[in-house]
């Protein structure tokens, strides 16, 4: 793994540091020891320290990994959107240069399912478990109502305006939900999601959730290992102005369905329904439940 050293004008990791991929540089860091390694896939506008709490929670038991997708947060710059094959790939090479041994349990936050479902796709054998955080399936489109469908959301972000007015309330929400983060991982994270880079990547990966899903719907379904797939069913104030309260409870009942078909794939699936927080607040207000569920998948795994 290269260091911490940064090309002018691109932003240094606090923690963590490169691996090169193709001639490009990754951003991973791993903590804790020991197996299944369990690797988390971030969402849309989130980067791998986002998730450096639940992290520092699952390294007391096992090897944890966080990184960030090429093009995202850290890593160096690529035209985005990509497809899940090329991410999955991706993924794939790094952790073997990184020399963490496969299976690994797979944490994918929202749009990260579409990712994890391709990894396992394209190497079923190096998948030992999923935890599925509220995130994407690729038959979103079946269980949600239409004013939700993948189509719907791709047309939902802000443009670059809106996030310019938005800017400050975001700062503050995360400067919030990172709280409880060391200051030396803390104040460095804020400053790069406030960055003119962070914000537009975010809109450019939810570019093609439509395509995502028709190129995980051309390969099989996820591998029969042990699953937990949490289900965020919490009240979001701000999103709730901005439609019925009909199609709210639509999404919810959506998702709920969705997760628990999902769940049914597997011969060891479970669904935990958490209604005391937010998609984007999942793993800074309940870490414990998070964690728990990857101890586990872990422990489930484990098991000859």
């Amino acid at each position: 793994m290269t260091n911490n050293s940064t090309s002018p004008g691109r932003l240094a990791p606090p923690v963590g540091g490169f691996q090169k991929i193709d001639g490009r540089r990754v951003f991973v860091h791993r903590s804790g020891s020991g197996g299944p390694a369990v690797v988390f896939l971030p969402g849309a506008s989130a980067v791998g320290l986002d998730y450096y709490g639940v992290q520092q929670g699952v390294s007391q038991f096992t090897t944890a990994v966080v990184y960030d997708r090429g093009g995202t947060g850290y890593s160096d710059p690529l035209p985005l959107p990509r497809t899940a094959t090329a991410v999955a790939t991706e993924l794939h090479e790094l952790l073997r240069a990184q020399n963490i041994a496969a299976p690994y349990v797979l944490v994918p936050h929202s749009l990260g399912g579409f990712y994890a479902h391709r990894f396992a796709q394209l190497y079923p054998q190096d998948v030992a478990g999923l935890v599925w955080l509220d995130a994407l399936q690729r038959d979103w489109d079946t269980f949600l109502p239409p004013a939700m469908h993948l189509a719907a959301c791709e047309r939902m972000g802000p443009d670059p305006e809106q996030l310019g007015r938005m800017r400050p309330a975001l700062r503050e929400m995360r400067g919030e939900l990172l709280a409880d983060y060391p200051e030396h991982v803390r104040q460095p994270l804020i400053d790069a999601h406030d960055s003119d880079e962070w914000l537009r990547v975010g809109s450019a990966e939810r570019g093609t959730l439509t395509g995502l899903a028709a190129e995980l719907q051309a390969g099989p379904d996820l591998p029969d290992v042990p699953m937990i797939a949490l289900t965020v069913v919490g009240t979001d104030p701000a999103q709730q102005a901005l439609m019925p309260e009909r199609t709210w409870q639509e999404m919810h009942d959506g998702k709920t369905r969705m997760d628990a078909a999902l769940v049914s794939t597997v011969s060891h699936g479970e669904q935990r329904i958490l209604s005391d927080t937010l998609h984007h607040r999942l793993c800074f207000d309940r870490p414990d439940a998070v964690v728990q569920a990857i101890r586990d998948v872990v422990d489930r795994a484990a098991r000859p």
